[in-house]
């Protein structure tokens, strides 16, 4: 056999020609690998969530805010698709507005929920979107939806989603007690989140929360450096905004 047809002989043209791998990043959609969670305590709702935004295996921001206003005492958590996500939470807002302005009183949070679960329903074929609802109303008080992939509707006392939660089931079902105080809700909400963070690839960042009560919306973050490294209790050195 002549050079050009011998299974043994090299083109050395292969070693000049370019990589051509694409990285996964360049091509993959913002995608809000997360840990997000909402429980309800005796006088309100505390409202948290992981920072961390991926494109693949590239985190695309490490400070990205999940949780929406979507009212002024109803926020949303949020899962999934940054894009789907953020698309169908100011759907929400628009729409709640207007119901509000209809009412003359703030809407209830079951209202939000099921506006959530009809896009996500009526939608499931397009979208990625999985949502926990979380806030206050003078009807039902505080109070907590989760709206999973696909548009299942359910309520509870307290709900956890994305990547990050199946590190922490346990944990939640040992540690959740009914009618929480603040703190006490506060804490276990950010050591739960920082045991997801620590487990999850997808998540990690900051902490954000939000606590929603009947006197209205109290955001906190708690920095990265102060989150336990191993398995521990979170000890909620925090930055409050207003």
């Amino acid at each position: 056999l002549g050079p050009a047809t011998h299974p043994a002989v090299m083109d050395i043209n292969e070693f000049s020609r370019p990589f051509t791998v694409t990285p996964d990043w360049l091509n993959a959609e913002h995608d809000m690998g997360t840990s997000i969670m909402a429980v309800e305590y005796n006088g309100g709702v505390v409202v948290g969530a992981d920072s961390r935004t991926t494109t693949g295996s590239y985190i695309a921001n490490r400070v990205s805010d999940k949780l929406t206003h979507v009212h002024e005492k109803i926020l949303c958590c949020r899962s999934g698709s940054a894009a789907d996500t953020q698309a169908v939470a100011g759907i929400v807002r628009y729409y709640l507005e207007l119901h509000g302005l209809e009412l003359g009183e703030l809407p209830e949070v079951s209202t939000a929920a099921r506006l959530f679960q009809n896009l996500v329903y009526q939608n499931k074929d397009r979208l990625m979107a999985s949502i926990i609802v979380g806030g206050w109303d003078p009807h039902n008080g505080g109070s907590v939806y989760c709206i999973p992939l696909g548009g299942v509707l359910v309520k509870q006392p307290f709900a956890i989603g994305g990547s990050g939660s199946t590190y922490i089931f346990g944990y939640c079902d040992a540690n959740y007690k009914p009618n929480m105080t603040k703190e006490e809700c506060l804490s276990f909400v950010r050591t739960a989140l920082s045991l997801a963070m620590n487990r999850d690839g997808s998540s990690g960042g900051v902490i954000r929360t939000a606590v929603i009560d009947e006197h209205g919306v109290e955001r906190a973050v708690v920095p990265g450096n102060y989150l336990p490294r191993n398995f521990g209790v979170c000890d909620n050195k925090e930055i409050v905004f207003a």
